[in-house]
């Protein structure tokens, strides 16, 4: 029984690893569950064996990706005590990451429609949670957050931001980290009196 549960394990992997290798090149939008099964080594019977649909296919490639490639630490930006700093070492770890990575995530940002709501809502979640983080900073914070620093932190955070200014601009690491600071610094923290409610600002 060992063994043949290894198996198993050992079949799932196969089919996970060679849906990575066709998300991350063909992209979501070609990959169906007769080319994972092809890539696999596998039938079409053996991934719906162990997978539902393209839909569980897809979280299970996306979870081994993650695990192999995991996103720069948040809370390490947190940490930072100022903005400026604090946004210049998330904008370095984030804009290398996806630099390091871009390969493998261009097909997937290309095909997001194609990819289940769920693992979008997951993605943006992940995206939201860094842009917080960048703009609270420290917990506990002296008070609520710029609604439009917010905004534009979640936009810069966004790997097409990233590369529509790295790829499409040319613009080199460096340059893209100062945009993004200097935007980010622009809206805040200024914004936090301009956001308030009027007969908030005005009692005060």
């Amino acid at each position: 029984m060992g063994r043949r549960a290894e198996r198993v394990d050992e079949t799932r992997e196969r089919i996970t690893e060679a849906a990575v290798r066709l998300h991350t090149t063909v992209g979501p939008s070609r990959t169906s569950i007769a080319s994972i099964a092809e890539a696999a080594g596998v039938t079409r019977l053996t991934v719906y064996r162990h997978f539902a649909d393209l839909d569980a296919v897809f979280d299970a490639c996306m979870a081994h990706w993650a695990a192999q490639n995991p996103r720069p630490d948040a809370d390490a930006w947190r940490a930072i005590p100022d903005l400026e700093p604090r946004a210049r070492r998330a904008f370095e770890d984030l804009y290398g990451w996806f630099a390091e990575h871009t390969d493998d995530l261009e097909p997937i940002n290309r095909d997001l429609a194609a990819i289940p709501a769920s693992a979008r809502a997951r993605r943006e979640a992940a995206s939201r949670a860094q842009a917080d983080a960048i703009v609270i900073g420290p917990v506990p914070h002296p008070g609520p957050p710029s609604r439009r620093a917010l905004a534009v932190a979640r936009h810069l955070v966004d790997y097409g931001t990233w590369r529509s200014l790295a790829v499409d601009q040319g613009l080199g690491k460096g340059e893209v980290v100062e945009v993004a600071v200097r935007m980010l610094l622009s809206v805040t923290p200024e914004d936090h009196a301009r956001d308030e409610p009027r007969g908030r600002r005005s009692s005060a």
